[in-house]
């Protein structure tokens, strides 16, 4: 396998380790986070559930937006609801910047109990992921409604029906008096690589998908969370058998909410006077909340 052979330059928490396995036309992802899902979720009083739901957001947010290049695009996960406790959940990834956030029903969260399922939290609902890529390759997006039991099962059915890539994801969250750990392994089957070739076809039950899937799923949540396991030690662990494992320290993860006054003044300026004058203040301001930060700025224009 090839790896850092130095513990102390080995991935723990906080960054993204990408690696792939060349026989197996496979490559994956690999997240822990815990002082910067703090650091998020400490702009919201958020309730267990959301909480947990939020932070399995957050690890998916980055292995998802960690398949692309950290050359300024962006990864949005956005789900809604028609009637659900939870109305909408959004987070996004850009370079290592990574926010998100949830509206829900505080009457209609409590009557679920202490661990709803995803359907009590969402109930019809739907889940998009959008891409934004710099350098003219566009904006495109997927969506798929919010089925099964996790978010992550959720996913794994939009790299399937939108993009024809069979994926396994697996996530871990856990809460205690050292705040909130969450984590996660993604793992996709190219047989036609990533040079941009058109794939024909998924096949989930291809040979070379079969093997890595079940090595993948054997991951335990402790393994996952555990802070003494580095990632290059799960993906050792996970793939030891074969000839090659290519591993990639990516981009480290720090809060991203960018709100400014000047962010809020430039998309203020888009509006017509007419409309700007119906949101100001008897003192002339424009009142803007930062859903992401929970902070409020008051703009003069």
């Amino acid at each position: 396998m090839n790896a850092t052979s130095s513990k102390n330059e080995e991935t723990y928490t906080g960054r993204l380790l990408a690696f792939t396995i060349p026989a197996r036309h496979a490559r994956g992802r690999l997240v822990r986070l815990d002082d910067v899902l703090d650091e998020i979720l400490a702009a919201h009083d958020y309730p267990a559930p959301v909480t947990h739901l939020l932070a399995e957001a957050l690890v998916l947010a980055v292995l998802i937006g960690g398949l692309v290049k950290d050359d300024g695009s962006q990864v949005t996960m956005q789900a809604q609801t028609e009637a659900g406790a939870v109305s909408l959940l959004v987070c996004d990834y850009k370079g290592g910047e990574l926010r998100g956030y949830v509206e829900f029903d505080d009457g209609k969260l409590a009557e679920l109990g202490a661990n709803p399922s995803l359907f009590a939290l969402f109930g019809k609902g739907y889940l998009a992921i959008t891409f934004d890529l710099v350098g003219g390759q566009g904006r495109y997006q997927g969506i798929v409604p919010l089925e099964g039991d996790s978010l992550a099962e959720a996913c794994e059915r939009y790299f399937y029906q939108s993009e024809q890539v069979p994926t396994l994801i697996r996530c871990a969250v856990r809460s205690d008096g050292a705040g909130v750990k969450a984590a996660g392994l993604l793992v996709q089957h190219l047989p036609e690589g990533e040079e941009g070739r058109e794939r024909l076809h998924a096949k989930l039950d291809h040979p070379e998908w079969e093997h890595v899937a079940i090595l993948a799923g054997s991951l335990r949540h402790e393994e996952l969370l555990d802070p003494e396991l580095s990632l290059e030690a799960i993906a050792w662990r996970l793939f030891h058998e074969e000839d090659q494992v290519l591993v990639q320290p990516g981009a480290a993860i720090g809060r991203g909410c960018r709100c400014s006054v000047e962010h809020y003044k430039d998309v203020l300026e888009r509006f017509p006077e007419d409309q700007r004058a119906e949101m100001r203040d008897e003192n002339g301001i424009v009142l803007v909340d930062c859903a992401f930060c929970s902070k409020q700025f008051g703009i003069e224009i």
